[in-house]
């Protein structure tokens, strides 16, 4: 089979690669010439654990292509799949300019049947936007070609995402025909021989999908937020209230662990934007508008510990910061929890010093010279006043609590993931704080 994957950020080359990794012919298309060319070569923008040996891969092996132009590939395809960004807008709602546009363009270029798919994460409704503009296009050209449109909303975890995508828990697709249905299902198969995880659904309901589930997922974590803020104020700890409810087949143990605020490129944007279709339908998402809140609040709880222990005042004090990504195995700073507190801490007069494994040509490009750049987290917490954790990267959890004690200015450790023991942190002199207890 013969697909197009249009953009090639994170959903797209991802998605492009595995498909080629099973023998499928991609081609994946993005404006960016210079971007083409790295990819052309075997040089990804992105980091992603084993994406770009499998891209190197499959180009080498003819089934994984890259050009500008979508009508280079367009009539030898089956399936288009549309996978370019969708940024939020001031208001909050998902910008759609870039998926209309590609649709347009279709409309405007294809010369048979094709189905076209919604990959990227768009609110209810899209798919009727993108049938419209591609019918438009052909009435415009005054000729009568078949096509379908369908929904396939993506589920990668960033830092998993070849494993989501090759073995994945469900697969969810949004379609109106059978022919739509039969194409999906032939593309998917490979990938579901073991354990058929394929839920076909209309498409309204395959677009909603994917929204409710992010945001599920950030109630949770917020939930266990705000549970771990109470537990400080009553003297309870919060890890073993995670594992006493934890415990509840009802409830389980994923996504409820306490730390300093979600961040990503889906679930605040998620989030914001089923907030907004919700406004736009007249009817108020309460529950996750205190999700929201809980989690803007949450990103600075850092912080604020920081400067209570210092009686309000931070000026002249030097911090360490261990964790730029909003998670591990991951460069992705968007909506990090790192930024609001660099940013605060500045603001507070306060030098900074960051180290991230993965993320710090991304910290550069975000923070410029306005903060200092470590070589590891002991050049980054040397003469520090306090090391704050914002990322749970394995380099960071066996530190040498000895060597810290004698470099550190001061040795205050804020942990904002509970990665580290309170009892041994206070045996090395230290005093720590952490999330929740």
């Amino acid at each position: 089979m013969n697909i197009a994957i249009v953009g090639t950020g994170y959903v797209g080359l991802v998605t492009g690669t595995c498909f080629a990794e099973m023998g499928v012919d991609v081609t994946c298309v993005d404006i960016d010439a210079k971007k083409i060319e790295h990819l052309k070569n075997g040089f990804i923008p992105i980091y992603e654990p084993g994406l770009e040996d499998m891209v190197r891969k499959n180009v080498a092996g003819g089934r994984l292509h890259f050009t500008t132009q979508l009508s280079d590939c367009l009539d030898d395809v089956q399936v288009v799949f549309s996978a370019v960004g969708t940024p939020p807008d001031e208001d909050g709602s998902a910008d759609l300019k870039y998926v209309l546009a590609v649709a347009r363009e279709i409309g405007e270029k294809m010369n048979k049947y094709t189905l076209v798919v919604t990959k990227s994460t768009v609110p209810v409704g899209t798919a009727q936007k993108v049938k419209a503009a591609i019918q438009a296009e052909l009435d415009q050209r005054g000729v009568e070609i078949p096509f379908d449109v369908a929904s396939n909303p993506e589920f990668l975890k960033e830092g998993a995402a070849i494993k989501d995508f090759m073995s994945p828990d469900r697969v969810v697709v949004g379609v109106e025909t059978d022919r739509a249905r039969e194409l999906m299902d032939r593309l998917y198969k490979p990938f579901l021989i073991n354990n058929y995880r394929i839920i076909f659904t209309d498409i309204p309901s395959a677009e909603m999908i994917k929204y409710a589930a992010n945001a599920m997922l950030a109630t949770r974590i917020s939930f266990m937020n705000d549970i771990a803020n109470l537990c400080e104020l009553v003297g309870a700890d919060v890890n073993m209230v995670r594992r006493g409810i934890g415990s509840d087949s009802r409830i389980g143990t994923k996504f409820l662990y306490p730390g300093c605020g979600y961040g990503g490129s889906c679930f605040p944007k998620d989030v914001k934007a089923l907030i907004k279709t919700a406004a736009q339908n007249g009817y108020k998402m309460q529950v996750l508008q205190a999700v929201e809140s809980v989690n803007e609040r949450q990103k600075q709880i850092l912080f604020d510990k920081l400067e209570k222990h210092f009686d309000g005042n931070l000026q002249g004090k030097h911090i360490a910061i261990w964790g730029l990504a909003f998670k591990p195995e991951t460069d992705d700073m968007r909506e990090a929890p790192s930024v609001v507190v660099i940013e605060k801490l500045l603001a507070a007069g306060a030098s900074v010093k960051v180290y991230d494994p993965i993320s710090m040509t991304e910290g550069k490009r975000i923070l410029g010279d306005r903060v200092q750049y470590g070589k590891d987290l002991y050049d980054a917490a040397l003469d520090a006043d306090a090391a704050l954790l914002l990322t749970e990267w394995k380099e960071f959890r066996m530190p040498s609590w000895n060597v810290l004690k004698r470099t550190m200015r001061y040795p205050l450790v804020i942990d904002g993931r509970n990665i580290y023991d309170k009892k041994e942190l206070a045996e090395s002199g230290f005093t720590y704080y952490g999330i929740g207890g």
